[in-house]
């Protein structure tokens, strides 16, 4: 799930810089996150059955946050920046989402990290300060870098709320962020260019929106919940890699030695951050919390008249305490001291 949202994400900056030669930065913004919405609210439309744990009214402050973080400022600030830089480049910059999603990861959420994803961050950073940051063909102008590295952080700060959310439903999490984020950055886009592009252009944002952000940031939601936000960050790095290439398929820009030096740099990092194994003798503590599950090692309780039948299925329930030793990723249920 990770790596396909990578890919269906890895495409949209070269594809989103075409169209801005069309369009203003605003307005393809809320073009793009109004596809997602429009698809996803289509998609339960026909699919109304779920068995996942819905959106409760104490998760408003977080949804709020992803919203402003992750749907206004994030998509802004990387259509700024693409405006000055050139694709392949802009590409590449955008793998700073990883390790600023990392440092969030572990820092802030207090995530577990080991040493090779360590490494990994250093080398992904490592590979991003190997480009040549001047006005070029192939490179990018300072404003332009900060913009996107503005973007990335943004993000990560969306991923690691977003990982704290994904108990619930991720069609309906996705779909209320990309609504919101899509009629205002429409609005604001409106009220500044004040048109719509033509209709191709539009049709073709909403197509585009509906795949890179839509279905993209529904399996990254799904894999957020399964290894944290720090490890599907390393699986999420994979994007910029592909969008690279997509921006050397579709425009006429060909990468200089620094970019493919930058590029096999970070594909290391990315690399040594799949390595990452984790597994030691660990306890839970008692935990009461409704999502979708099947009664697994974890998830072993009675069940009430009401609650619904088969697997699959979403209610509150309670986790006793319980310790034994298997290899874990930071998910829910593994979020403990070491």
């Amino acid at each position: 799930m990770g790596l396909l949202a990578a890919a269906l994400f890895g495409v949209s900056a070269p594809i989103s810089k075409r169209l801005l030669g069309d369009v203003s930065p605003q307005v393809l913004a809320g073009l793009l996150y109004l596809g997602a919405g429009l698809a996803l609210t289509l998609y339960r439309a026909l699919r109304p059955a779920t068995t996942e744990a819905p959106l409760v009214r104490a998760d408003l402050p977080k949804l709020a946050a992803v919203v402003a973080a992750g749907g206004v400022a994030g998509p802004l600030l990387m259509l700024f920046g693409l405006q000055r830089t050139s694709a392949v480049t802009s590409s590449l910059l955008l793998n700073l989402e990883a390790p600023f999603t990392i440092a969030l990861a572990v820092l802030v959420f207090r995530e577990h990290l080991g040493r090779y994803a360590a490494g990994a961050m250093a080398l992904i950073l490592a590979g991003a300060a190997i480009l040549r940051l001047q006005p070029g063909a192939h490179r990018a102008d300072t404003p332009g870098v900060l913009l996107l590295a503005g973007a990335c952080a943004a993000w990560a700060l969306d991923n690691n709320l977003t990982q704290r959310l994904s108990l619930r439903d991720p069609f309906a999490l996705v779909r209320v962020k990309t609504l919101a984020a899509g009629s205002f950055n429409l609005a604001l886009g409106l009220l500044i260019a004040g048109r719509m592009p033509s209709p191709r252009v539009t049709m073709a944002a909403l197509a585009l929106g509906s795949v890179s952000y839509g279905a993209s940031v529904v399996l990254d939601a799904y894999a957020l919940r399964l290894v944290g936000a720090a490890r599907e960050a390393a699986y999420f790095a994979t994007a910029p890699f592909l969008g690279a290439l997509a921006a050397i398929l579709l425009t006429s820009e060909r990468p200089g030695w620094s970019d493919g030096l930058a590029m096999a740099v970070m594909a290391a990092g990315v690399a040594l951050l799949l390595r990452e194994r984790h597994g030691h003798g660990h306890a839970h503590e008692a935990l009461d919390h409704a999502h979708a599950h099947v009664h697994d090692e974890h998830h072993q309780h009675a069940h009430g008249p009401d609650d619904p039948p088969g697997e699959p299925h979403a209610h509150a329930h309670h986790h006793a305490p319980l310790s034994h030793d298997h290899p874990h990723t930071p998910d829910a249920h593994h979020r403990h001291r070491h």
